[in-house]
């Protein structure tokens, strides 16, 4: 019996964000077809405690992850993600911070591709915080960024994290900006990662053809999406019975009626489907499903694991 304990800096040398967005893909087609046994998750402390659990059937294996959230420290994200299968006596045991940003970016990166238009190389970024810079490296890995607006109210923090991606974009024109509302205005992708409890900015600041992705809003209390724009747009979620357990610009959506239950999309149904997406604006909205961490962790015990 052996156990295997990866750090931070370890999941991310043995993982790239290609590999991820192509484990977390087949996992949302898994999940549409029922193949994961994936409880909603556990929440303590108005969030900053979460428990997640998803069994695969086919493969006999399982991931559990424990976590502590705190936006006030760095970083914000502390935990471990346990893997463990019925065919094998061998664990393998991963931080859960280099996890879940992995794994976050990596669905980011398949509604992306799935949603975006195809010739889309225009993002902003609003906040830049520990969550931000793979939300970049998801979106430039299916769609290949020319210009790059790095959002957030405190700009010092903006330009570190663009001084901080510049090596890793050089053929990208990167810009740093604090006001959301005018950021938006030329984008043909937006990535909203923020702890905001209203919305960042308005429907009509937005161009008529964008792709938004919406992580940061993991509460009800939370919301970083106006109602019209949910109204107005396509809107694909991660997984329904979390979205409707979770998701301040949901909830807050279906109670004014901007949005029906019936107007929302899984990403897995999305991916499965043979017809193709309306095209104008569209909304990727998760606040993250335990089959996303399962799937990073397979590819880590895949290759740490004998």
């Amino acid at each position: 019996m052996q156990t295997v304990t990866l750090s931070a800096d370890e999941v991310r040398e043995a993982v790239t964000m290609r590999e991820a967005i192509n484990a977390v893909r087949d996992g949302f087609i898994g999940l549409a077809a029922g193949e994961f046994e994936m409880p909603t998750r556990t929440v303590m402390r108005d969030g900053q405690f979460l428990v997640m659990n998803a069994h695969h059937r086919a493969s006999g294996s399982a991931m559990t992850k424990t976590l502590s959230l705190n936006f006030d420290r760095t970083p914000a994200i502390a935990g471990t993600v346990v893997w463990t299968e019925t065919r094998r006596t061998d664990t393998l045991i991963a931080d859960a911070g280099a996890v879940t940003t992995l794994r976050t970016g990596a669905a980011v990166g398949v509604a992306t591709d799935l949603l975006a238009p195809a010739d889309a190389g225009r993002l902003t970024l609003i906040g830049a915080g520990g969550q931000a810079p793979d939300q970049v490296r998801a979106v430039h890995a299916v769609r290949p960024l020319r210009e790059l607006t790095v959002v957030d109210t405190d700009v010092r923090r903006a330009e570190a994290l663009a001084r901080m991606l510049a090596p890793e974009l050089p053929a990208t024109r990167i810009r740093t900006a604090n006001d959301p509302e005018t950021a938006v205005g030329d984008a043909e992708i937006v990535c909203c990662a923020t702890p905001a409890t209203s919305p960042l900015f308005t429907e009509e600041a937005l161009p008529a053809r964008v792709h938004v992705n919406a992580i940061g809003a993991f509460r009800p209390t939370m919301r970083e999406l106006p109602d019209g724009l949910l109204a107005d747009s396509t809107v694909v979620i991660d997984e329904r019975e979390a979205i409707l357990e979770e998701s301040g610009e949901i909830l807050h959506a279906l109670k004014t009626g901007a949005l029906t239950e019936a107007s929302l999309t899984e990403l897995g149904t999305a991916l499965s489907a043979a017809e193709a997406l309306p095209g104008g604006r569209t909304v990727f909205k998760t606040v993250g499903v335990a089959m996303q961490d399962w799937a990073v962790a397979r590819i880590l015990a895949d290759k740490f694991l004998t």
